[in-house]
């Protein structure tokens, strides 16, 4: 699972400081839709006030009569559907002692149940869903997607696990050790550390104050009956709800439902599992001592805290940190929609407020904020992360005095109207894919009671004026109400390569693997699938090229209000000189800054008085353009993106502070285990001459100067190294006129520009690195290898291979082995990075320092098992299945689906891919996939870098 902030947009609904299961980031933590609960939420649409967009229009609510609520939604845009169980049990029914129980319920949820003991990632990836979980404040939500003859399995495997969990020592126990794992990794982010400190002095009384995740410390204190009486307390009908969009019939899927679900029984009144409080466990208030040390289950809180004193953390890090938080109300407040508008207008784009007078004005390397409602209480944070050589304390002065100037001077009519139009295209757009659907449906029914929450929001928005907007900041914003807190790094951590030296990285370990696991004991347990109905053919993209070169492909959808505009430019950070690493990121970075008609400001309130965005960013083949808009502003999306590329004129001083920003994202990336083992793995596979090798260093970026930023963007930018893919609700004779009009004069000369690419050999044997970070308590493995390109012919069978090896962390050969039945990580994933030239192949993984060196051994010794015994047939053709069924479901996606389009041009695969992919995946033999496992797989020959704070064995290394 994983806990990140609610801060970054596209938000639509707020849970903060999710856990996810199995390392999937799942939200885009968002806006707190709020306003008043209507008093009878089963009234009859019609007088249900709406805007323009009804959100939930077309949803049916059923109550059955053990409890359960089931909202139904049929979406047929694409032939899949999403199943979503959430409860109304999170980290506000814990206290100190069981802080963290919530979630690690949670993740018992994957262990099986006494009808199916087997772990349920298993069956999850034999139907090809799309499934996690996460535990939050206020919820605990299970959700998946599936191809819509696979909705009645995917029902009675929820239905099964909310009656019939196993919850044992045996389980419990090692599940324990996968969520301390998961709880020390956060540790290792100074942020994470800092947040849970201000949050534990704004709440000191309630719950809200309290990690998500718990404590290691409360977490080694669980028992099986502990976290069993939270599962009958919690886990019952009548406090869930049952959420299915997607491709269906809704009269025979309610039968459906009432069929699997309406058995389940009411635990609480049948059983007598004991009550259940959903107000907020209030507890003693922190004082320093011991109970608060282990409530916020960090050294911090070592002395008593008050608001009007600021909390300091002295912690080896990267960058300083300012985070200051604002208590608010729940989420049914009627101020709520004036405090989104507050916010946005404050911290949301360039145009902000906190935006000019922080990171403009070179104080900060980062600026942002957010709004958290939930069932009984909330926030507002504000955080920022200083430039080189700038202070916290004039930051949190120059931010509380535009917080002042708000309060006494309120908002212009212009930035609340770009406010209101930044969240109604938010709610737009974070609603066009089923499962976001549901998920709004979820949050908003379990948070506000009524799921039609989202449309009187939009209705509530258009009602809010200036004078709210100065009224709420009145009366949230107070000085005096604020908790502060200060990250201020002791040293830099991080160093590229570390302080740990090379080693052959043999290991002495003596253990035996488990079994791998038999693909009929999950065929076992697998409820029946419905026969397929013959899959109508894929619409192809329409594609052209213009005079120019510049190829374009169109792919119109007039489901959603809505265009995707997706782009590459063969401009990456491969064309990085060895002493200018940063070069190709800098320049993208910049791009958005001015051209010859418009500074920076202005093309930032030209899509942002809209709530378009547009942004273009460089990794190592490429930089990818991203942009997003309602249909009638696709033009604007256009015509800036066409006036960015060709006429880009790189303004001093907005590069300068760009460059400040890259020194500091530097810093962070050397302060991060992650980052560190990434670049230390990358520069032992890939040689000193290879594209692949470089990195910023503080002295590259130092280095760059305007000149040679103007010179890459003359060279590389052009429109015969440019595609662009466009996806959504436009006329496509229009959009291609348009295109020509803006980009069709655009021009090159010469010929593009290349670069070459060494050959690179594997490691002639075990090459073993291990770079000590101070401050930190979880490693980060990398382990490979140069792997292959995307057009090698072993390519569909490698994605084969690697699905039953690393794929998914909770249904592969190295989830059950090192994951499930040793308990060593978190999480463990592997994959071909296949791109036009050969990436790596990558092993990833986090562990307890203690642990690394078993972890990895464990893992050769997997590999080399692999290599010489193969695979059986079985595990090779529920590999097919899943692969071939979870395309399908990710196509659902319209960023998906546009990426993939964008992707196969790239590759020069042409655009049949998109509909062939799924045969060529069938074509793989086992015969195909045993002989790639022979010559894809050298356990011997691997690079091994391990970042962290070092341990008894590795530091030898």
């Amino acid at each position: 699972m994983r806990i990140f902030t609610y801060l970054r947009r596209h938000r639509l609904f707020v849970i903060p400081f999710t856990l996810c299961l199995s390392g999937v980031l799942f939200l885009a933590n968002g806006i707190t839709l709020s306003f008043p609960a209507a008093a009878d939420s089963q009234r009859p649409a019609a007088t249900v006030t709406r805007s323009t967009l009804a959100v939930t229009e077309d949803v049916r609510k059923t109550i059955l009569e053990n409890g359960l609520t089931v909202l139904t939604k049929e979406v047929h845009t694409a032939p899949v559907v999403s199943v979503q169980v959430w409860y109304k049990v999170g980290s506000r029914n814990e206290a100190p002692g069981v802080n963290g129980i919530a979630h690690q319920l949670e993740h018992m949820l994957f262990k099986g149940t006494t009808t199916r003991p087997i772990q349920f990632g298993r069956l999850f990836s034999a139907l090809g869903s799309e499934s996690n979980a996460f535990t939050s404040f206020d919820q605990t939500a299970y959700f998946g997607t599936v191809e819509r003859n696979k909705l009645k399995a995917l029902l009675e495997l929820e239905a099964d696990r909310m009656q019939n969990a196993l919850i044992n020592d045996e389980q419990l126990a090692s599940e324990k050790r996968v969520v301390i794992s998961e709880l020390q990794g956060y540790e290792n982010s100074p942020t994470y550390r800092l947040d849970r400190a201000v949050r534990r002095a704004a709440f000191p009384n309630s719950p809200y104050g309290l990690p998500v995740g718990g404590t290691k410390a409360d977490v080694e204190k669980f028992t099986a009956e502990k976290v069993r009486d939270y599962y009958n307390r919690f886990y019952s009908p009548d406090n869930a709800t049952l959420i299915v969009v997607g491709d269906f019939d809704t009269a025979p899927t309610l039968k459906a439902v009432e069929e699997v679900f309406g058995k389940v029984p009411d635990r609480v009144k049948e059983q007598g599992a004991g009550s259940r409080e959903q107000r907020p466990l209030a507890f003693p208030p922190c004082d320093g001592g011991k109970l608060c040390e282990r409530a916020a289950g960090s050294r911090e809180l070592a002395a008593a805290r008050s608001n009007s004193k600021p909390i300091v953390l002295n912690e080896p890090g990267a960058a300083a940190t300012l985070q200051v938080v604002y208590p608010l109300p729940d989420a049914n407040h009627p101020d709520v929609p004036a405090l989104d508008a507050m916010d946005y207008i404050l911290t949301e784009g360039r145009s902000s407020r906190l935006y000019q007078s922080l990171v403009e004005s070179g104080l900060a390397s980062a600026a942002g904020g957010g709004t958290a409602n939930m069932m009984a209480g909330g926030w507002y944070e504000l955080s920022a992360t200083a430039a080189p050589g700038q202070e916290l304390d004039k930051i949190d002065t120059v931010q509380e005095q535009a917080i002042a100037d708000l309060r006494t001077q309120g908002v212009t009519p212009e930035e609340l109207n770009r406010a209101k139009a930044q969240l109604r295209s938010t709610v737009i757009l974070s609603n066009r894919d089923i499962s976001s659907q549901a998920t709004q449906l979820g949050y908003s029914q379990t948070t506000s009671g009524d799921y039609r929450y989202i449309d009187r929001y939009l209705a509530a928005l258009e009602r809010v004026t200036v004078d709210d907007v100065k009224r709420v900041a009145n009366t949230y914003l107070a000085t005096e109400k604020r908790s502060v807190g200060k990250f201020e790094p002791t040293q830099i951590a991080g160093q590229p390569g570390g302080a740990g030296a090379a080693g052959s990285g043999q290991t002495a370990e003596s253990f035996n693997l488990g079994p791998p696991v038999d693909p009929a004991e999950v065929a076992k347990y697998l409820p029946p699938v419905d026969v397929a109905a013959t899959p109508k053919a894929r619409r192809l993209p329409e594609e052209f090229t213009l005079d120019n070169g510049l190829q374009v492909l169109l792919l119109p959808d007039s489901s959603t209000p809505t265009v995707t505009l997706s782009g590459y430019i063969k401009a990456g950070t491969e064309f990085d000189p060895n002493q200018s690493g940063g070069l190709a990121s800098m320049t993208a970075d910049n791009l958005m800054n001015g051209t010859k008609s418009k500074d920076a400001l202005q093309l930032a309130k030209t899509l942002e008085d809209r709530g378009a965005s547009l942004g273009f960013s460089a990794n190592r083949e490429g930089v990818e353009i991203a942009g997003y808009s309602l249909k009638t502003d696709l033009p604007v999306v256009i015509q800036t993106m066409a006036d960015v590329v060709q006429n880009a004129t790189f303004p001093d001083r907005e590069l300068e502070l760009s460059r400040q920003r890259a020194l500091t994202k530097l810093k962070l990336d050397l302060d991060n285990p992650g980052r560190v083992a990434q670049r230390k793995f990358q520069q032992t596979i890939y040689p000193a001459n290879h594209p692949f090798h470089t990195f910023p260093t503080k002295e590259s970026l130092q280095s760059i100067n305007r000149q040679e930023v103007v010179k890459f963007y003359q060279t590389h930018y052009r429109p015969d190294q440019t595609i662009l893919t466009l996806l959504g609700d436009f006329d496509p004779k229009a959009v291609r006129s348009l295109l020509s009009q803006q980009v069709g004069n655009w021009k090159a000369t010469g010929k593009p520009p290349t670069v070459a690419y060494p050959s690179v050999s594997l490691p002639p044997k075990i090459e073993q690195f291990n770079p000590i970070m101070p401050g930190k308590t979880q490693s980060i493995t990398f382990m490979g290898y140069r792997g292959i390109d995307r057009k090698d012919p072993r390519y569909y069978t490698s994605l084969v291979l690697n699905q039953i090896l690393g794929g998914d962390t909770l249904s592969s050969r190295l989830g059950t082995e090192i994951r499930d039945r040793q308990g060593l990580t978190y999480g463990i994933y592997s994959g071909f990075q296949a791109g036009r030239h050969a990436g790596p192949f990558l092993i990833q993984m986090q562990t307890d320092p203690g642990d690394a060196q078993k972890a990895i051994a464990s893992t050769r010794k997997l590999l080399q098992q692999i290599q010489t015994q193969g695979f059986k047939p079985e595990e090779v053709q529920a590999a097919k299945r899943s692969l071939t069924s979870s395309y399908t479901v990710s196509l659902a996606s319209p960023d998906a689906l546009a990426s993939t389009i964008l992707m196969n041009a790239v590759f020069g695969l042409g655009e049949e891919e998109l509909r062939d992919f799924p045969q060529k995946i069938q074509a793989v033999t086992l015969e195909k996939v045993n002989l790639a496992a022979k010559e894809l797989l050298q356990p011997d020959k691997l690079a091994i870098v391990t970042a962290g704070p070092g341990s008894a064995t590795a530091q030898g290394k």
